[in-house]
């Protein structure tokens, strides 16, 4: 019996694959995941996100970048953060991002273990990143994993409403309840 092999998949052929797709997806080093669509809090949360940390990075030379901005992670991997902070010049043509130092990625349900479980281990891979910043879309929270030095291990810090955000990677601080300006969400009870 004859059967056809399927030839693995390279990072070269997922970005000339992507490339014609319509859907957005990312690479789990072995094979295209589909990103689905988000929510509209969702989707409030990145305007906030990117307003907030646009106007503060606005005049250094760091920037906000995403979510159409490919992170090399583990093996092959390549994934999508909602938004990055690199602070390190690009190539113009490049399809992955050199020097990440912040990854944020909003929760959604279908997300959930992905963002909490196997990206938590492939951004910390990335030696240039120092903070990753969960965001619930269901209720002000953030979980911030973050550390000195790339071959830290991570720490938690779980943020609510009434606290702040702090990134000295970048020198700026936003408070948790600018990331949520205009969504009315549930505090969780205690």
């Amino acid at each position: 019996m004859n059967v056809a092999l399927q030839q693995a998949w390279t990072v070269e052929k997922f970005f000339a694959w992507a490339e014609r797709q319509e859907g957005r997806y990312e690479f789990d080093g072995e094979q295209p995941v589909a990103m689905t669509g988000g929510t509209n809090s969702h989707s409030i949360i990145m305007s906030n996100l990117n307003l907030a940390l646009g106007v503060r990075l606005r005049g250094t030379q760091c920037r906000l970048l995403g979510p159409d901005a490919g992170v090399a992670t583990i093996g092959n991997a390549i994934r999508y953060p909602d938004g990055l902070v690199t602070c390190t010049k690009q190539i113009k043509d490049a399809r992955t991002i050199e020097g990440v130092v912040i990854a944020f990625e909003i929760v959604s349900p279908t997300s959930v273990h992905t963002d909490h479980t196997l990206k938590v281990a492939e951004y910390a891979a990335v030696p240039s990143i120092r903070r990753y910043v969960i965001i619930e879309a269901a209720a002000p929270g953030l979980l911030v994993l973050h550390r000195r030095d790339g071959k830290d291990p991570w720490t938690a810090l779980a943020l609510s409403a009434g606290d702040v955000l702090k990134l000295p990677e970048v020198g700026i601080a936003i408070p948790v309840a600018e990331i949520y300006e205009g969504l009315e969400l549930i505090e969780p009870s205690e």
